[in-house]
């Protein structure tokens, strides 16, 4: 089940605690993967990737498979050791129209990425150089951050991590989201009123 770009939107606003409580609590990825810029959010279907560590020609080929608004989500082994993706690269998925790019592996060029705006979100951070030589794998199902993806599931992404939610329960979980951002809502709001948390979600055995 594909959201619309209205539905996309409308992820974006929700924090990614609120996505993954409405997820059933998973789908969230390996805390080490964070934004390159903590301010980037991005939301959109995958398009998967499984490279060699310390290869990247075959995220060079995604760049130009990958459908309008997708995220590149990418398996490279958890390989730190250089940087498979760097300024050139996230021009080019800019210009391509993608939504942003989560790799379980190394970025580099970050201040370069933080002034393009283009959202990625990776394990570290490197500026080793990679080869370009063994062709992978793309559109396939891969693990990624300690999470499965397949294809066409829904990638969230903000300050606090990645969410991945399964594909056929994307409007189900974006209407959940939506619920227990009202809710949290109404909580600060009384909150604000002089309530305590323990009223307010009645924690009897904690009253003393």
């Amino acid at each position: 089940m594909s959201l619309t770009e209205n539905e996309l939107l409308e992820l974006l606003k929700l924090p990614t605690g609120n996505i993954c409580d409405a997820n059933d609590k998973c789908g969230n990825m390996d805390p080490a993967i964070k934004p390159v810029d903590p301010k980037t959010k991005m939301a959109g279907p995958a398009y998967t990737v499984r490279c060699q560590p310390g290869d990247n020609i075959t995220i060079h080929k995604a760049i130009y498979e990958a459908p309008k608004g997708s995220v590149l989500v990418v398996d490279a082994h958890s390989y730190i050791g250089a940087g498979p993706f760097g300024e050139i690269m996230a021009i080019a998925s800019q210009k391509r129209g993608l939504a942003g790019l989560v790799i379980d592996g190394a970025c580099r060029d970050a201040s370069e990425i933080e002034e393009l705006g283009f959202p990625v979100f990776s394990r570290a951070i490197n500026p080793g150089g990679t080869v370009k030589e063994s062709v992978g794998e793309t559109d396939l199902v891969i693990q990624c951050g300690g999470v499965v993806v397949r294809p066409g599931d829904i990638v969230v992404g903000d300050r606090d991590g990645v969410v991945v939610i399964p594909r056929e329960k994307a409007r189900t979980v974006l209407e959940k989201a939506k619920a227990i951002a009202d809710r949290e809502a109404q909580v600060t709001e009384m909150l604000l009123q002089g309530k305590t948390i323990l009223e307010i979600y009645q924690f009897e055995k904690l009253k003393g």
